[in-house]
């Protein structure tokens, strides 16, 4: 099979990119099983293991799609400003709040966000365990970490300065900044927090083999969260809120939820009782960039046989009126 992978940002992605590591990976495993991947993407573009095309958003796409290269489907991860003519679905990655119909062949990327899109739709992201290498999980662990893009307030840095505070755990954040004009021009005394700013590859990874456990209380509806899983595979359980994918990765063998600050801190005094092989496990059974990748491949050939993903367009079942989830003492 031959597969386009659209996305209208730059690969590969240098340090965070979410979906453009997503995208890497997934492309990455496709070949790898025997199958052909191109890329439609953002210029300044490369990649060693698949043909790369320029992607411009202004033009008409389907003039942008390659001709004669014998693709089968295409696998946008955003809008495009026309139908295209081959077979195609669409990843959708993050989160909306308006009631407005999305593409029929519509992928999700947890089952909770699925649902709340009134679709069944869905494939878990996977990460590649070769970006990872090992986990380390027998080493010293001194720290718990918080790890995510905190100018985003709905990731709440703040509750979890406050949590790994009362709870006495040295916090890491990765992902922000001790000054930070995002937030109100916040700065941020806390000697026990240490901030490390957009970390990626083998420096994030060593910050997580160090780490005791991770901390994620996000106001939001997390659509999925590699953030989480990476944290699992270097035998972190994670501590967060109850909330988007959270309660489907983070099981009870790995890690707590609950909106509560005081039930996190009280939580976090047990984090020598979860087992770190078992939270490595977790990723390695069902979130690696193999499982993603034969995941779509269903997909795909529901799509190549002229059936549809969803019976109807799906569409975001409940306006959210506020602007964060619950987050109390």
């Amino acid at each position: 099979m031959h597969i386009l992978i659209v996305n209208n940002t730059a690969i590969p992605a240098l340090k965070y990119g979410g979906t453009e590591r997503v995208i890497w990976w997934l492309g990455k495993a496709l070949v790898k099983a025997g199958h052909q991947v191109s890329y439609l993407v953002a210029p300044g573009s490369s990649c060693p293991f698949a043909e790369v095309y320029p992607f411009d958003p202004a033009q008409p796409f389907n003039q942008q799609v390659p001709k004669d290269i014998g693709i089968d489907i295409i696998h946008l991860n955003h809008t495009v400003n026309e139908t295209p003519l081959l077979p195609h679905l669409m990843t959708m990655h993050g989160n909306m709040n308006e009631q407005v119909p999305l593409p029929v062949n519509t992928v999700f990327v947890s089952r909770n966000h699925a649902e709340r899109f009134c679709s069944e739709s869905f494939v878990c992201n996977g990460i590649d365990p070769d970006d990872y290498g090992d986990p380390a999980l027998a080493g010293p662990r001194s720290y718990i970490h918080f790890l995510g893009d905190a100018a985003w307030r709905v990731k709440n840095v703040q509750g979890a300065i406050d949590i790994s505070r009362k709870a006495k755990w040295p916090l890491q954040v990765i992902g922000g900044h001790r000054f930070n004009f995002n937030q109100g021009v916040r700065l941020t005394f806390d000697t026990h927090v240490h901030f490390h700013g957009m970390k990626g590859g083998e420096e994030k990874n060593q910050i997580l083999r160090r780490s005791a456990a991770m901390l994620f209380p996000v106001r939001w509806h997390e659509p999925f969260g590699l953030a989480i899983t990476e944290s699992l595979y270097f035998g972190c359980p994670v501590f967060g809120t109850p909330y988007g994918s959270l309660s489907e990765i983070v099981t009870k063998d790995v890690g707590y939820l609950s909106a509560s600050k005081k039930e996190l801190v009280q939580a976090l005094q047990n984090i020598p009782q979860y087992d770190r092989k078992r939270c490595h496990e977790r990723v390695m059974d069902q979130f690696t960039a193999t499982h993603m990748m034969q995941a779509y491949l269903r997909k795909y050939e529901i799509v190549i046989n002229g059936q549809t993903l969803n019976h109807h367009a799906p569409v975001l079942k409940e306006i959210q009126d506020e602007k964060f989830l619950p987050f109390g003492e």
